[in-house]
């Protein structure tokens, strides 16, 4: 999941827990202004079929490690009036989203959909092997975050909490305090603080190490290896595997999200205009039409 941060909120104020980009395996969505939904990616693939949807106010994409037995996905669009939608791969019944209400956030990992509601607890649909959607007793979250096979939770104390999977330490992140956000990608986590630095746990190959560099941080996404993060100025910066290109944002000025996918990144300036930059093959690049929302929702 990708989830990103306003670059307009303030430190010690809570980021509003909606994103309107979001990248997966092979596509990248968007919420237009009037509520309905953009996808790049395969034009008739399961996971694109959002003509129908309007009243949205985030996104969330189904996101999974590049691999040749990976590929398929869903996207997740939450409502304005609290309920959720799902199109693409259900594999797992992670699309099985039909019933849910009260819901103020949402994120999607690979064959799981998660969502915080009103209350501050979780739901989770989805594939329950790892212990990824072991979430039910959660309380006091208002974000979460999906991997590939683990979930994170952030509270509102500014703590972290993660489940599933921590065969490279993933899910370490207990002692992290006085978080804004955070973010989870294929075997690592990262969090931003009240204070714009950043904080990571799991493999070191997807950046961990090196965005404990990072200052003034307002949002972070993480990909399959690697991490994005765009800082209160709009700067983007970018952190571990770049063979598909998916780090090349150094040039990226007034961002204000960016979300990262399995070996692509978009990033959502102050205009509504949509950067791309990483893996083509499917069109999941092809985003420069778009027109985006940029106000966060309430």
């Amino acid at each position: 999941m990708l989830r990103t941060a306003d670059a307009g909120d303030v430190a010690g104020q809570w980021p509003r827990a909606r994103s309107v980009i979001a990248a997966g395996r092979r596509h990248s969505v968007g919420v237009r202004p009037d509520g309905s939904v953009v996808t790049a990616g395969i034009p008739r693939a399961p996971e694109c079929r959002v003509d129908a949807w309007r009243d949205i106010v985030a996104v969330a994409a189904g996101n999974v490690h590049t691999a040749a037995n990976t590929g398929r996905s869903h996207t997740v669009g939450l409502r304005g009036d609290g309920t959720v939608v799902a199109v693409g791969w259900n594999g797992d019944g992670q699309c099985d989203v039909a019933g849910w209400t009260d819901v103020v956030s949402i994120a999607a990992g690979w064959r799981r959909t998660l969502a915080v509601r009103a209350d501050g607890t979780v739901g989770a649909a989805g594939r329950r092997s790892e212990g990824a959607c072991e979430v039910d007793n959660w309380s006091g979250i208002v974000a979460v975050a999906a991997g590939d096979w683990h979930s994170v939770g952030l509270r509102a104390d500014g703590t972290a909490t993660a489940v599933g999977n921590n065969r490279r330490g993933q899910c370490e992140v207990t002692g992290w305090r006085r978080l804004r956000s955070v973010a989870a990608g294929y075997l690592h986590t990262v969090g931003v603080t009240e204070d714009g630095r950043v904080l990571a746990a799991g493999h070191p190959a997807t950046g961990s190490e090196e965005v404990s560099d990072w200052h003034d941080v307002v949002g972070v996404s993480a990909g399959s290896g690697f991490t994005v993060g765009v800082d209160a100025r709009g700067r983007v910066f970018a952190a571990g595997d770049n063979s598909s290109g998916q780090c090349d944002v150094a040039s990226w000025r007034d961002v204000v999200a960016v979300a990262a996918g399995s070996a692509h990144t978009i990033g959502l300036r102050a205009d509504g205009v949509v950067l791309a930059t990483g893996n083509n093959d499917n069109g999941q690049c092809d985003v420069t039409q778009w027109d985006i929302q940029t106000q966060w929702q309430p």
